[in-house]
């Protein structure tokens, strides 16, 4: 995008430290910040360009497009509308959130930063950490239309799909959390259906073949659970603790607008209970243990 060609960057967890990778690759320059100092040393040695700031206001005074990418809605607020948030930056003309930071902070955030002259593009990602890595992301944007056609190419050199869902920051997170919510209750209930059927003695594999070509294939079935569970990595990329609070900002919005969810709150239920014995810095495949420790069953592939 050849006039956009510097953008600061802010939050290089696990997501957003690949995806900044590919935007320098794509010959972006970029302003980057992150609260820790140790990640910001590991990518200046993969990425010699980058400059690096001291706080989110100073990537914001010199470099017009913002791009962020960081874990909580709370911290989505400080970094966009905080007294060193990038609000009070000299040069800022657009901001884009990356995150999943729900519809309310969405609107918040577009509404206080429009006051300021600043315009918004809500673009949270989907793929998790894999897909940030071999960059098949799918990114989906709402705010002004013809923002987004001008900031495309940018979102299609992170993924490889970027829609467009709606007009008004907030459309976009609001798709993110029902997403989310359909993901994470696939995985809970193909745990649950593979921890059966090895109490029952079925073999997992055998188990995983037969859904894969029926009528029960999912996300799980078909990009997680022989990557991810049967071989016991448990290395997807994505916590506990944030797909709960996907599902909380789910459930949040669905209460704002008085829509009975049964079977998501249950499956927030689950998540919760996963938190509170102990799981949520885990990797949310783990949720697979949880249906085995109350069944006494390991589900795990036969070469382990």
């Amino acid at each position: 995008m050849k006039n956009h060609q510097t953008i600061g960057f802010i939050g290089l967890g696990n997501m957003g430290y690949h995806i900044a990778t590919h935007l320098s690759n794509a010959g972006y320059e970029l302003i980057v910040y992150d609260i820790n100092d140790e990640v910001i040393d590991k990518f200046k040695q993969s990425n010699k360009k980058i400059k690096t700031v001291a706080t989110p206001k100073e990537v914001a005074d010199k470099a017009a497009t913002i791009m962020v990418s960081l874990p909580t809605p709370a911290i989505v607020e400080t970094v966009a509308l905080g007294e060193n948030g990038v609000i009070n930056g000299k040069k800022i003309d657009v901001y884009i959130d990356l995150s999943t930071s729900g519809q309310e902070v969405s609107e918040l955030v577009a509404k206080t930063l429009k006051h300021q002259n600043i315009q918004t593009l809500d673009a949270p990602v989907s793929g998790g950490v894999i897909g940030a890595r071999q960059k098949t992301l799918s990114v989906m944007v709402a705010g002004d239309k013809q923002l987004f056609e001008a900031y495309e190419e940018i979102f299609l050199s992170i993924g490889k799909k970027a829609l467009y869902v709606g007009e008004y920051p907030g459309q976009a997170q609001t798709m993110k959390v029902i997403n989310n919510l359909l993901s994470s209750t696939a995985i809970a209930a193909t745990s649950e259906a593979l921890v059966l059927g090895a109490k029952a003695g079925l073999h997992p594999e055998n188990m995983l073949d037969v859904l894969n070509v029926s009528s029960g294939r999912n996300s799980a079935t078909e990009d997680k659970v022989a990557q991810y569970m049967l071989c016991r990595n448990f290395d997807y990329g994505f916590s506990i603790d944030l797909a709960y609070k996907d599902l909380k900002l789910c459930m949040d919005l669905a209460e704002k607008l008085h829509v009975p969810m049964f079977l998501g709150q249950n499956t927030t239920h689950l998540w919760r209970h996963a938190v509170s014995q102990g799981y949520g810095k885990k990797d949310f495949t783990n949720i697979l243990n949880v249906f085995e420790d109350w069944s006494d069953v390991l589900v795990e592939s036969k070469d382990f």
